[in-house]
């Protein structure tokens, strides 16, 4: 496995070390370049195949044609002897030379015999042909994009042949990454793409991806440009092949013999051997399902049969698995099972959705584009867990859109034998699969009950958004199995699947092999009738009768699917905080995507059961991180919980001193634990800054020489009172959304611009004077009179603040109500201050020993009082003062909010007047 990359049409030397270092990952053993002043073509190797002989580029004999290769060719022994056969000279034992002599031999017309995985960029020098080549079925990546402007528009057409490539410049690459990173295309998100993906739930399936101006080639594709042409075609005709197979779906059916069970056991078992063919370690995937245990225990047989191609496996199969204990989702036992039956070094790892948000950005980095659900993170932590053991891993992918795994797959087919007046044979397919038609039945009377209710997608997306897409649409085959399966191996499912297998082996440095996609196997399967596929409502028919004595009936026998994915409904409800933060941010909410009011109320109704559409709500999250990852200029991201400081010094991008009327202030910022609701607030406090002025000689000496006084935020006093709310336990009214439509909203949500904020404010002083500040303010607003709705609503209502972006949990989440009597609570906390403080000569603070003293009271005599403050980056309002200081100084003293505005986690200020 390897990276590739390329130009054509300039020369950059400096720009294809840059692309090198994007694919390092993909390639850590080497790096080899071939550049001329028109042709530039870069490979990065991971060795798995000659790993003495094999480093790229590699070229014919006269070196006059050039090729950096990513992937494997698992017949290449048997075209090497054929091509020696017929006169070929070959310096290398790689699969990578094979590709080139038989393009020699045999043309264009070559590149349809390599069963295999792989991208390659060839350069014919003599002819002046640089071909792009991608594998039949697409499980190896290739992107291009054209970057100069005049053709850009001429390219999206397939067929596009220009009369001058004079100008031409293209760019390609294994990753998307080096590609945006070059700086040679401007970078934007394909709105089009997103469109499909949010709506339809797809992606992968069409040339576009979602970066604009970056293509992909498709499954049996090749870019060519030569002779002054520029064309993208097919080389191969394997999907019409399997399309007009022998036996049309409109055939009698028919029992399956042993013999054609037994050809495709022999050719599934040929398909896994050649899989196996490499230099270093290779192990293999174990979900626990019926695709990846029968390559595990195919596996194990050629290994006790001592089979030559086995050997790279070593003594014991190295197996990894993902598990989730006490999950609906977990498959342990059916891994346990096979473990019962082949001798094995299994290794698991337990995916934690606390993991997943660690890791979203890095995961999103890695895949690039969206993906369908939370399902490939567990195959990307199996591939973290496989690096250091195996270089070389056997995955199941590609069997479920071969032989209809999936449930959907058996409505299809009972829709063509209703359609093809198979009347005898639907009523005994139906009886057969009760148990998934009942599945499905009581899905939709449990829609039509409102027992669950699905997201109507069309609400919570922006509405000028979708008027711009309205002409997009989506459609599959329903009533033809073989041609569904095919729709969804070349260009749905199975695309999309096959990139996540990609990223995340390369993301290690490691190979994924699929040998279910083998073009021998899947063009036998196809010429099989449908009830190889399905018969007597099992799916896989013949795959489970060839692995009868092989795999354990507990797992041949399996009717439920779940496969490598998390279990991401318990994951959202356990890290529905954290997602509400995101739905609620200021970013989400300024996307031309989304309706984040309908977002919010269909993610609440997902908390509270009555939607279960996790991979909706995933779809939103993904694309709302993939934009802050990619695009936007300085994403953010709620940072993880700090200790204690240990040291005064102020919170970034914010000063210790500041003037005020004259006179210098010093503002030191005291890092607490979270405050919670029936904290002892002034006990708290009074504990809070005995350890710090304790612990901190130089803070206790400016205490015993300098008038100070404390400022606490009246946020951690709401919270301690009680007045904080999760938003999912405030259950808005219609007032309450309507008028909160009109309140200007603030970068930090603060106020009551939400539904939320909005019905506090109404529980708290009555919705008639609600009403009436509104209808006040509304009406003296165009003469310019202003702030009348706080006056008329009261106090109370201006201090509610809505849930912050970046502050930590549970603010990040929550709506919270003004202090209840802040001038009770200043003399509160002054009291308890001033009962454990001593007043003594300040020259005596020198002589304290504060580490062997134990009770002890700590002296002062310059201590003024207690501020309670609403402050932040926009305004500051003093709610309680037990100091002689005017409530404007005391604003003027944090006019640039010292606290911070997020996570900074700095609710207290220690404020020192210097003399």
């Amino acid at each position: 496995m390897c990276g590739i990359a390329g130009f054509y049409g300039f020369r950059n030397d400096n720009l294809i070390k840059k692309f090198s270092k994007d694919l390092e990952h993909r390639g850590p053993d080497g790096e080899g370049l071939y550049i001329e002043d028109k042709v530039t073509l870069l490979n990065r190797r991971l060795a798995i195949i000659d790993r003495a002989g094999g480093n790229q580029p590699i070229y014919n004999e006269d070196k006059s044609i050039a090729i950096v290769f990513v992937g494997e060719i698992y017949n290449f022994q048997q075209q090497r002897k054929e091509l020696l056969r017929l006169g070929h000279i070959f310096t290398t034992k790689s699969d990578t030379e094979v590709v080139i002599h038989a393009y020699e031999e045999w043309g264009e017309k070559s590149f349809d015999r390599h069963n295999g995985m792989f991208t390659f960029a060839l350069y014919d020098k003599k002819e002046k042909r640089l071909l792009l080549v991608r594998d039949h079925f697409g499980i190896k990546p290739l992107y291009y994009s054209v970057i100069n402007s005049n053709f850009k528009s001429q390219i999206s057409n397939p067929k596009f042949k220009s009369q001058s490539t004079e100008s031409l410049k293209l760019v390609f690459s294994s990753e998307i990454k080096p590609i945006i990173n070059s700086g040679l295309i401007k970078k934007k998100p394909n709105d089009r793409i997103l469109y499909r993906y949010l709506k339809y739930r797809i992606h992968d399936d069409k040339k576009e991806t979602f970066f604009e101006g970056i293509n992909r080639l498709m499954p049996g594709e090749l870019l060519e440009i030569r002779n002054l042409r520029f064309e993208v075609r097919k080389y191969t005709n394997l999907q019409n092949e399997l399309l007009n197979s022998e036996h049309s779906s409109s055939r009698q059916a028919k029992d399956i013999s042993k013999s054609e069970t037994d050809i495709f056991k022999n050719k599934l078992i040929t398909a896994i051997r050649l899989r196996l063919i490499s230099e270093v370690p290779v192990g293999t995937c174990l979900s626990g399902g019926l695709d990846s245990s029968t390559v595990v225990t195919i596996v194990n047989k050629l290994l006790q049969e001592k089979v030559k191609e086995a050997e790279s496996v070593g003594k014991v199969q190295n197996t990894f698995s993902a598990v989730f204990p006490n999950s609906r989702n977990d498959e342990e036992k059916y891994i346990d099972e096979i473990v019962k039956s082949v001798k094995l070094k299994v290794h698991k790892v337990n995916p934690k959705p606390e993991e997943f948000f660690k890791d979203i950005e890095e995961f999103i980095k890695t895949q690039e584009e969206p993906t369908i659900s939370t399902g490939p993170y567990t195959q990307y932590k199996v591939m973290q867990m496989a690096h250091n053991k195996v270089t070389v891993l056997l995955d199941g992918q590609g069997a479920d859109e071969m032989m209809a795994g999936y449930d959907p797959y058996m409505f299809v087919y009972l829709r063509q034998l209703w359609r093809q007046r198979n009347i005898s044979l639907l009523v005994r397919e139906i009886i057969s699969s009760k148990d998934i038609v009942f599945k499905y039945v009581w899905r939709k009377i449990a829609t039509i009950l409102g027992v669950k209710r699905d997201v109507e997608l069309l609400r919570i997306l922006n509405s000028k958004f979708q008027e711009k897409f309205r002409n997009e649409t989506f459609k599959t085959e329903n009533h033809n199995l073989k041609r569904r399966l095919i729709e969804d191996i070349f260009s749905n499912s199975l695309q999309s699947l096959l990139r996540y297998e990609d990223r995340n082996a390369m993301r290690f440095s490691l190979e994924g092999r699929v040998p279910f996609l083998d073009f021998n196997l899947v063009r036998y399967l196809f010429d099989l009738p449908d009830e190889a596929i399905i018969k007597n409502g099992w799916n896989k028919f013949i795959l489970r009768q060839s692995i009868d004595g092989i795999v354990p009936d507990l797992i041949r026998l399996r009717r439920n699917k779940i496969g490598f994915t998390t279990p991401e409904q318990e994951w959202f409800l356990r890290m529905k905080n954290k997602i509400y933060a995101i739905f609620l941010s200021e970013s989400f909410a300024n996307r031309s995507y989304f309706n984040q009011q309908e977002v919010l109320k269909a993610f609440q109704k997902f908390i509270e059961g009555k939607n279960d559409d996790t991979m909706l709500f995933w779809r939103l999250l993904n694309v709302e991180m993939w934009l802050r990852t990619f695009f936007d200029k300085s994403p953010k991201s709620v940072k993880s919980i700090r200790s204690i400081k240990s040291q005064f010094s102020p919170n970034e991008g914010k000063k210790l001193e500041i003037k005020v009327e004259g006179k210098e202030y010093l503002r030191y910022p005291v890092r607490t634990e979270l405050f919670k609701k029936g904290d002892k607030l002034a006990e708290k406090i009074t504990s809070l800054l005995h350890d710090q002025i304790g612990n901190d000689k130089s803070i206790g000496k400016e205490v015993g020489q300098r008038d100070w006084f404390i400022v606490i935020s009246e946020k951690i006093v709401a919270i301690a009172q009680g007045r904080s709310y999760f938003i999912w336990d405030i259950k808005p009214s219609f007032f309450a959304k309507l008028l909160s439509k009109y309140v200007r909203k603030t970068p930090y949500g603060i106020g009551l611009g939400s539904p939320w904020t909005m019905q506090l404010a109404i529980d708290e002083v009555g919705l008639p004077k609600i009403l009436l500040a509104t209808i006040v303010s509304a009406v003296t607003k165009p003469f310019g009179v202003k702030g009348l709705f706080y006056k008329i609503a009261g106090q109370e209502t201006a201090s509610i603040d809505g849930p912050t972006e970046y502050s930590l949990y549970p603010s990040n989440v929550s709506a919270k109500l003004g202090p209840k009597n802040p001038e009770k609570v200043v003399g509160e906390i002054h009291q308890e201050i001033s009962s454990k403080f001593e007043y003594r000569n300040p020259k005596q603070i020198k002589n304290l020993n504060h580490e062997k003293t134990t009770n002890y009271k700590l002296q002062t005599t310059n201590f003024l009082g207690i501020v309670i403050i609403d402050a932040n980056d926009l305004g500051q309002t003093v709610l309680g003062n037990s100091t002689s200081l005017p409530d404007a100084k005391i604003a003027k003293i944090f006019k640039d909010n010292p606290m911070g505005q997020s996570d900074e986690q700095t609710p207290v200020v220690l404020v020192f007047e210097q003399k």
